[in-house]
């Protein structure tokens, strides 16, 4: 095979996979309940605009086309995520077969994907994530693509694609940054001086210049939300870094992304940008202080290289290479999936919290709503209900009406945007708040604590403080600027 011809994509069996793979998901796409941040995106559906505090555009977006075709339910919130990593997996199929993989090799880049944890993890859910991984798989494609067969073109595609995700988040700009470098020490330097880049930078800028532009006029707060990401998590997300690049993609496929890896090095020269550009990433979040998993996606584009190369390995070691595949779904599918009972989830939470933070919110708001009932009938028009965070106020917005819960406000995020206590909200004042800090009730008069919540798995609700306060010790038009939080 030459580097500019590839092999027959492997149509009916990687599609086979993705369906199955798709299939699981829908099952199990109604356990549990929504996660604290899809209740945050269903109310940022319902103020659609060219961005958030805390994010760009297209999550929520997405979420109000889902709920809208699909049913206002779990189920039908999930379905476009779904189908976003059914494609996820197709795509890492094509990166194999860029790399020289035939039918097998292609095939087994689709079952690695599909038995991955962080695949099945961010598929499960709607999340920034879930469609920021699908974009980057896409930037996989086209830069391969672009590199094997030396068109500039590709760049529009990359163009394209690029401008598309950061309408969605801004963590496309680390990988494109870290093959652009990449590029520059190991070359193929010659695909950068191209008029068709400047025409995908420019593609990349136009797509993405209405959410800059919402930003520029916001004052930037996406990075206040990062400054205060790092600042708080920044010394654990990089103790545990390694652990975790190896923890959520499956330790399985650790020698598959090694061997890709060694593979791209040593045999396809054409490409080793694109295996430098994983260390890079690493160094860059590493050096920002970023989650693991800001990586986790480019060693899938490692284990699409590696699978060709481990095919024979397998035929002869056949009995241990069903028995990883097995084990890696086994594994993948406890940690990141609702298989066990709600009241089991411990089990996986230490590994895995976003399982707990799926779990309890009805509850959650029945408790409110008892502690809520603890303030006098003649009190409550000038009452305010008050979450310390978007995850709360998204339940009570949810499930609240249920229990006759009047309407929440929250100084979290975009909620600080959407509504504001009127100054006529001089009575008492119920504060959600996971812990009782002077953070909030330093605002407040005569703090009393009234209720906790009681979950049944350990999660960060697990614990949360309902504290009654006889009023605001100012008017809210004043007090709501000190109390909004960007992390």
């Amino acid at each position: 095979m030459t580097r500019l011809s590839v092999p027959a994509f492997a149509a009916r069996p990687v599609l086979a996979v993705a369906v199955v793979f798709g299939a699981v998901l829908t099952a199990l796409s109604g356990r549990y309940g929504y996660h604290r941040d899809e209740l945050y995106f269903l109310v940022a559906a319902h103020h659609l605009g060219w961005g958030y505090i805390d994010q760009p555009p297209l999550t929520p977006l997405i979420a109000r086309v889902s709920t809208t075709l699909f049913g206002d339910t779990v189920m039908g919130l999930r379905v476009l995520s779904t189908l976003s990593a059914v494609v996820t997996v197709i795509v890492v199929a094509l990166i194999a077969r860029e790399f020289g993989s035939h039918r097998r090799g292609q095939v087994l880049a689709a079952v690695c994907a599909a038995v991955s944890g962080y695949v099945l993890g961010v598929g499960h859910m709607v999340s920034t994530s879930t469609y920021d991984l699908l974009a980057w798989m896409l930037i996989g494609l086209f830069a391969v693509k672009l590199l094997r067969t030396g068109d500039g073109r590709w760049w529009l595609a990359l163009g394209a694609t690029v401008g598309i995700a950061l309408e969605n988040k801004y963590l496309v700009v680390l990988p494109v940054g870290a093959l652009l470098i990449a590029l520059l020490v190991v070359g193929p330097r010659g695909v950068l001086r191209s008029w068709w880049l400047l025409a995908g930078v420019a593609l990349a800028g136009l797509i993405a210049l209405p959410n800059g532009l919402w930003q520029f006029q916001h004052d930037w707060p996406q990075l206040k939300v990062a400054g205060g990401i790092s600042e708080d998590d920044g010394t654990e997300n990089r103790i545990m870094f390694i652990p975790l690049q190896i923890l959520q993609l499956s330790p399985f496929l650790v020698p598959i992304w090694i061997a890709g890896f060694l593979r791209i090095w040593r045999h396809l020269p054409w490409a080793r940008s694109i295996a430098l550009a994983y260390p890079v990433l690493c160094i860059a979040v590493l050096a920002t202080g970023g989650k693991s998993y800001y990586a986790l996606p480019l060693l899938l584009v490692l284990v699409a290289a590696g699978c060709e190369p481990l095919i024979g390995w397998g035929d002869r070691h056949r009995v241990r290479a069903v028995v990883g595949l097995v084990l890696t779904a086994l594994t993948s599918a406890l940690f990141t999936l609702p298989l066990l009972p709600a009241s089991a989830a411990d089990l996986v939470i230490p590994v895995n919290k976003e399982q707990g933070e799926q779990i309890g919110w009805p509850a959650f708001v029945s408790t409110v709503a008892a502690a809520w009932a603890k303030v006098p009938p003649s009190e409550r028009s000038t009452a305010t209900l008050f979450a310390g965070n978007y995850g709360e106020a998204g339940a009570v917005v949810r499930y609240g009406a249920s229990y006759g819960l009047p309407q929440v406000y929250s100084p979290h995020m975009s909620f600080a945007d959407w509504a504001r206590p009127p100054d006529s909200n001089t009575g008492p004042v119920l504060l959600i708040e996971l812990d009782r800090t002077p953070r909030f009730e330093t605002y407040f008069r005569n703090c009393t604590q009234v209720g906790k919540i009681d979950s049944i798995v350990s999660n960060d609700e697990d614990g949360t403080a309902l504290v009654l306060c006889d009023g605001p010790t100012e008017p809210w038009s004043t007090l709501w600027p000190k109390v909004r939080q960007f992390y």
